[in-house]
């Protein structure tokens, strides 16, 4: 990963995995944020769910928690939910959703201080209609949640219709800001 400053925009240029990244607003405490590759790459790995924040065209804010893939060749995040629902007619009318990774390091008592590491993630999110997308979906989503993707995949995958009877979704990232006050 590359980190170049930017002086005319009082921000910071990442490279990550030939993926460009400008953060919009300078961090507050610059000396938590992860600009490490690796790091940044674990953090996103261990993740196991993140929680989505979009809003509809008449201002009115949703936040929804869902299990996620990550899908590093294309930059992207994956997810499966109902075929219909309020998240999914909200991204109908306005993609442009703000999601949060979070690993809770936990609350350090008598020190007035909590523990984690977060990324921040910008984006546009879509359903997926195309069906070698889904299924590419689905093997993304197995490898990165379970322990066993293919013996998951056997029990939950019974034929090309299990596909169909759910819902595919998939976060395009345009920005990625993490920080961390746990020791990397």
């Amino acid at each position: 990963m590359e980190v170049e400053p930017d002086s005319r925009l009082n921000s910071v240029c990442i490279n990550f995995e030939d993926k460009i990244f400008m953060a919009k607003y300078h961090m507050n405490k610059p000396n938590l944020e992860i600009t490490d590759a690796a790091a940044l790459g674990g953090l996103i790995r261990r993740s196991k769910y993140m929680s989505v924040a979009m809003c509809s065209k008449d201002g009115s804010p949703y936040i929804v928690t869902l299990s996620c893939g990550y899908d590093e060749a294309n930059n992207r995040f994956y997810f499966h939910c109902s075929k219909k629902g309020h998240k999914l007619d909200i991204i109908s009318e306005n993609p442009a959703v703000c999601a949060t990774i979070i690993e809770d390091g936990g609350y350090v008592k008598n020190d007035c201080i909590h523990l984690y590491r977060t990324a921040v993630i910008w984006g546009k999110m879509t359903a997926v209609d195309d069906a070698s997308e889904k299924i590419r979906a689905f093997e993304i989503l197995f490898a990165h949640l379970e322990d066993e993707p293919e013996k998951m995949k056997a029990c939950f995958i019974k034929d090309g219709e299990s596909y169909a009877g759910v819902c595919v979704l998939r976060l395009d990232v345009e920005k990625i800001d993490c920080k961390s006050n746990i020791k990397i």
